[in-house]
């Protein structure tokens, strides 16, 4: 048998089996030392604070696995990271939101009829193109369709948004639980994955990068623009819980007596349960999809898939698909990502387009893959907490610092500027642990084995 006829399935490159990658000691004291921060944070800042911060942090672990499964298992390079996190945003809008009754009628049917035309004449012409090879019965097919799409799609659009555009002016979703919504998410991120996959993954690490930080600014500009889809930036808000609100908890006898009894007041006993309820959630997803990647991680796949990291030439050589595989992954790394969107924007209340910031949220989820340990399940975790707590106390801390130092200064131009300098820290601090890590731990903190 040659090398070119070893299946799929064989054990790949190279042949000496890795070690599972287990947390150790050095990662369980790491974890411990995050947990105690988080402690601290609610001694000293209240622990509504706290539990905050483990929620957030949660959904930025969940994030930093995502990219770790796309860079760490098989080193590609996607810095389009917020337009799968906004699609996942996207579908907890579609999903839990009760459909705006009154914009369907007007425009819903017209825009299913104008998307399917839409969708079939870019069918049409990749299937002419096939056929034919023809560019001019593809170019043909597009530009009418195009035209014929736009005097379906523009009607529906102005119907749609003229239905009391202060309170809706969109379609609105389908009512469904919100939870549901996470899975959906992943879905939806999963499915725009494959598409850019198709095209992109045959890129250059470089062009690839190039590649998917545009779509992500793509689909980020059409939640901007289109508010027939989700409000544009005029933001959904309102967004239904799979917890109960805290309302409801306050008008639960049992509730504020079993308040009472822990002597908090039913206000801050409300807010901090249902925190507590979102973290119970979040931790139950991110130990689903942590065991999943290690399991992955530690299969005949996995193996396969970091063959192909480590040297494609030798895996194509052995009989690999090296562009499925990178497709396989790609949709895998994307899927969570949109999880981890659904997430977030359940947690949030709202859909807000503008806060998907691609550049900046992106280096962030980035820099907490390559401080916890790029192809390390466990360190892209640990790097999501240690990342997020830092994003979120640098400020206050510097805040206080500053005010500090400059306590004995007259008030004025230099000690006001000194104190709004304060708030650069963050991305300041986010540079100087970089460096740290890469000097002193270039593989993270918790490396691959």
């Amino acid at each position: 048998m040659s090398f070119a006829e070893i299946p799929e399935g064989a054990a790949a490159l190279p042949s000496v089996r890795p070690r599972p990658a287990a947390l150790g000691l050095r990662g369980a004291l790491l974890f411990a030392a995050v947990a105690g921060a988080i402690v601290l944070s609610g001694v000293m800042q209240g622990w509504n604070t706290a539990l905050l911060i483990l929620n957030f942090g949660l959904v930025s672990a969940i994030m930093s696995l995502g990219v770790n499964l796309q860079w760490g298992f098989a080193g590609l390079f996607n810095i389009g990271v917020m337009g799968f996190v906004a699609l996942g945003g996207l579908a907890a809008v579609l999903v839990g939101m009760p459909p705006t009754q009154a914009a369907v009628a007007a425009g819903g049917w017209r825009m299913l009829l104008a998307l399917a035309v839409g969708a079939g004449v870019i069918a049409g012409g990749v299937l002419a193109w096939r056929r034919t090879r023809s560019g001019l019965l593809t170019a043909a097919i597009l530009v009418a369709g195009f035209y014929l799409f736009r005097a379906l799609f523009d009607p529906a659009v102005a119907a749609i948004e003229a239905v009391n555009p202060a309170r809706t002016g969109y379609l609105g979703g389908l009512g469904w639980p919100v939870i549901l919504a996470w899975p959906i998410g992943g879905l939806l991120a999963a499915a725009a994955a494959w598409l850019i996959g198709k095209t992109a993954l045959g890129l250059r690490s470089d062009y690839l990068a190039i590649a998917t930080l545009g779509i992500a600014e793509i689909v980020i500009a059409v939640l901007k623009n289109e508010d027939w889809l989700a409000r544009g930036v005029k933001n959904v808000v309102g967004l239904p819980r799979p917890v109960p609100y805290e309302v409801q908890l306050q008008a639960d006898a049992g509730f504020v007596e079993r308040a009472a009894g822990l002597g908090l007041d039913p206000v801050t006993a409300s807010t901090l349960w249902v925190k507590v309820l979102y973290a119970g959630l979040f931790a139950a997803v991110l130990a689903v999809l942590l065991i999943l990647a290690q399991l992955a991680l530690n299969s005949p796949w996995g193996r396969m898939v970091r063959a192909i990291r480590d040297n494609e030439t030798a895996a194509e050589a052995m009989g690999k698909n090296v562009t499925r595989r990178h497709l396989q992954i790609f949709v895998l790394g994307s899927a969570i990502l949109g999880v981890a969107g659904a997430m977030m924007t359940t947690l949030d209340g709202q859909l807000t387009p503008t806060a998907y910031q691609p550049l900046r949220f992106t280096f962030l989820v980035w820099v907490m893959v390559i401080v916890g340990g790029s192809g390390n399940n466990w360190g892209a975790v640990l790097g999501g907490f240690v990342i997020w707590i830092l994003w979120v106390q640098v400020e206050p801390v510097a805040l206080w610092a500053v005010s500090a130092m400059t306590e004995n200064m007259d008030p004025g131009f230099l000690r006001d500027r000194l104190i709004e300098s304060a708030a650069h820290m963050r991305l300041l601090t986010m540079g100087i642990v970089m460096l740290l890590v890469l000097r002193f731990a270039p593989k993270g903190l918790i490396p691959e084995r």
